[in-house]
């Protein structure tokens, strides 16, 4: 694996990493491009081709949510290229007319009417929502997030490519689901907003309740040999700064940018920038899930950009996952919890990494123990200077030890940069609108 060094390299950190991620493929057409041999778990087995076999009766140019949805259904599991033009909005009716949350809502559902029905002061905080009858103002709160889940999440067949034809190309509000399938590319795009009209209200998370909502940008479900690159993922319009609090806690919009759980293996992120937003990266989303994740959730994330990211970039579950050349910044004026979350049978190696911290958030914070046993962390920078953030959070969490040891070695890595140098490599190469 070679080593760059200094930021005068930058062109090969930038466009050599895309023409070899995606074998020398013309600039023009990023639809043929193909996942690199060795280059993260997607490289995996036949490794990730995605749609680029696609013959020319399966290339579609698509610049609305029905189009999208056509093209889809088109060319079934057929090898096919997606490029998207422009912004596709998801909360439109099939002509295209925008949707509101009203637009969702189930005759009956009134917002004011459930925040004064279930009042902590009324309803208390021993249990939760989730046997309210449907006629209830939580069943017709149900009834309302189905309207919008039918609008709002599209499930993405086998053998795809989906990518952005210029820097201007956009998911907005949508929550792109694969599922299911195998051999899946996504390039290229800004994901946008993927908000919910319908939070839900449990008393019971946590110690004082929380608002829950679903729609993660894009979800990766029971897949598998899915590359993800060079995307920008955003809360954009509506910042969880800006939302209001009801209950004594903020009204949350927004779940997650990337999930992937339920069984899914062999998944490489590289070169996307991950911003603003609380619950970034949850890989597993059950620490009962052992039949369906042990063995599986083998993900590589390297050269991604998170910023302003409040936890979860990742929290891990049972998976090898292997997070290399990432940059983390923390500003000064954000809510931080943690980076890495190192949950239950998880098994992450974390090396050549950059923490960028402001004043007052110690190296002892990128590392949160839930349930995990340990991690390999090497070769990580804070700040410039060479850290070792395992050591940080084992003296600052006497009680709540990790190991060293992740239990196994990367060998799928195709480049490996000085951690010194991620910020200058990462901050200028990736992100939507940065391939060349």
């Amino acid at each position: 694996m070679g080593i760059i060094v200094g930021c005068t390299a930058l062109v090969l950190g930038v466009t050599g990493a895309a023409s070899a991620s995606s074998s020398h493929s013309s600039p023009r057409d990023l639809g043929r491009g193909v996942l690199a041999a060795g280059d993260g778990w997607a490289a995996e087995g036949a490794g990730t081709t995605g749609g680029s076999a696609a013959t020319a009766d399966h290339i579609y140019t698509v610049s609305s949510r029905a189009q999208l949805v056509a093209a889809f259904k088109d060319a079934g599991d057929a090898p096919k290229i997606i490029k998207i033009k422009g912004t596709l909005d998801f909360n439109v009716d099939d002509a295209g007319k925008a949707l509101s949350c009203a637009d969702y809502a189930a005759p009956g559902y009134d917002f004011a009417q459930y925040l004064a029905a279930y009042d902590p002061a009324v309803w208390g905080w021993d249990t939760n929502l989730d046997k309210e009858p449907a006629t209830s103002q939580e069943g017709l709160r149900r009834t309302s997030a189905s309207a919008q889940t039918a609008r709002v999440e599209v499930p993405v067949p086998a053998n795809t490519t989906i990518v952005g034809l210029d820097k201007k190309a956009k998911i907005l509000a949508g929550d792109l689901q694969v599922k299911d399938v195998d051999n899946v590319i996504v390039r290229n795009l800004t994901f946008e907003d993927a908000f919910d009209c319908f939070p839900q209200w449990d008393p019971t998370d946590g110690d004082t309740g929380n608002w829950n909502s679903e729609y993660d940008n894009l979800v990766v479900t029971g897949s598998t040999h899915v590359w993800i690159d060079h995307n920008t993922f955003t809360d954009g319009r509506r910042p969880d700064s800006a939302q209001p609090a009801y209950y004594g806690r903020i009204y949350q919009q927004h779940d997650g940018e990337l999930d992937v759980v339920k069984g899914a293996n062999y998944v490489t992120a590289s070169w996307n920038a991950f911003t603003d937003h609380d619950k970034t990266l949850l890989f597993g989303n059950s620490d009962s899930a052992t039949a369906t994740d042990a063995g599986k959730l083998k993900i590589t994330l390297h050269h991604n950009l998170f910023k302003g990211i409040t936890e979860r970039a990742p929290r891990v579950r049972f998976g090898q996952v292997d997070t290399y050349n990432n940059h983390f910044v923390v500003t000064a004026s954000q809510e931080y919890t943690y980076s890495i979350g190192v949950g239950v049978n998880s098994q992450i190696v974390a090396e050549a990494n950059a923490f960028t911290l402001p004043a007052g958030i110690g190296a002892d914070r990128v590392i949160y123990k839930w349930k995990g046993a340990g991690l390999t962390a090497a070769g990580n920078y804070v700040n410039g200077r060479a850290t070792d953030v395992l050591a940080a959070y084992n003296a600052a969490n006497p009680t709540a030890l990790l190991g060293g040891d992740a239990g196994w070695v990367p060998t799928l890595r195709t480049k490996v940069d000085s951690a010194k140098n991620v910020p200058c490599v990462v901050d200028r190469g990736a992100g939507a609108g940065k391939l060349r």
